[in-house]
């Protein structure tokens, strides 16, 4: 049997959004692998209440797993628990969201139950019943293909990058006795949100990123303009060189060392295209370029490119979208 293993997140109690594309890719690679898609869910007791939802985005299975050691799921905690549950069941796959979290305990978990790995997936396809994988590779420059000797293998993939179908399914929750491992040495203390109503820019179907073609912080209310005119899923990103400036907080960084994203609509706005943001945000959907240079490397992989200064071209931009959004 091909089953497939998605290991939700949670936040204060409630599953993240991310979650549902990772249970609707689940379903699909699992479709094509003959067997079913389960979701695991760990976290503080009262968190597996609503976890039949998780049926409504592909999920045959629910597995919940309450205790008070994972409220907040720290790393070291979780991946013992998540590797005692693929113990317990024969998977071919384990995926997990390419978020921080996600990025911290892949890699723990396929550690712990000897699997191979694979990061940041943008494609996952089944030829000839086994699973091959794509994902990119030299900053973006390549994409490799992936095929897997062992199974169990770890995916982590790449947010925004597969779709979810919703249904009025609902999955057979199953609960199973937690065991926190002896060895942990650390916890989790606090988690400091951001800014009230803000769209974390990793999850977000549409970016507004700013590079150091806006001159200084002073200028960012023209992005937070234009991000408000796109409505309400829409987030404020950055360049590197702009948060090293101390522009906008790291939270809004796009790039290698920044945030991964894969939005449906990119905005790149005085940002040259330096190799590291490129790294970030290249396998957006839609990539509209704003810059002054007709000769800057983001033009390469943008769909659509406005040559021009940036302080003339938001303002009319933002006024013909909030035209257009008023008119549907």
């Amino acid at each position: 049997m091909g089953d497939v293993l998605a290991i939700a997140e949670q936040r204060d109690g409630k599953i993240r959004p991310v979650t549902h594309e990772l249970v609707g890719a689940a379903a699909s690679v699992a479709h094509g692998l003959g067997g079913s898609a389960h979701a695991l869910v760990l976290g503080g007791v009262g968190i597996g209440d609503g976890a039949g939802e998780l049926g409504g985005y592909g999920a045959e299975v629910v597995r919940v797993g309450e205790d008070a050691a994972l409220e907040g799921c720290a790393p070291e905690t979780c991946a013992g628990v998540i590797a005692e549950a693929v113990a317990s069941h024969s998977y071919e796959l384990i995926l997990f969201a390419a978020t921080a979290l996600g990025k911290d305990l892949a890699p723990r978990v396929a550690a712990l139950i000897d699997a191979p790995l694979a990061s940041d997936v943008t494609r996952l396809e089944v030829e000839s019943g086994k699973l091959v994988v794509e994902r990119p590779v030299y900053g973006g420059k390549a994409i490799a293909r992936v095929g897997f000797a062992a199974a169990p293998a770890v995916l982590s993939l790449r947010t925004n990058a597969f779709g979810t179908n919703e249904s009025q399914a609902e999955g057979r929750t199953e609960r199973f006795a937690v065991v926190i491992p002896e060895t942990v040495r650390s916890r989790t203390v606090e988690f400091r949100a951001a800014e009230s109503g803000s769209v974390d820019v990793s999850e977000a179907s549409v970016i507004v990123s700013g590079g150091r073609g806006m001159k200084g912080a002073e200028h960012w209310n023209l992005l937070e303009d234009l991000r408000s005119a796109l409505g309400a899923q829409a987030a404020l990103g950055a360049s590197r060189a702009v948060v090293d400036a101390g522009w906008r907080p790291h939270g809004e960084q796009v790039g290698q060392t920044g945030k991964t994203v894969a939005p449906a609509l990119y905005f790149a706005v005085g940002i040259s295209g330096a190799v590291q943001h490129l790294a970030g945000m290249r396998t957006s959907q839609t990539i509209v370029a704003i810059n002054k240079d007709p000769d800057a490397p983001i033009f390469a992989v943008a769909d659509y490119g406005i040559v021009g200064d940036a302080f003339g071209v938001l303002p009319k931009l933002t006024a013909e979208i909030t035209a257009l959004r008023s008119e549907g």
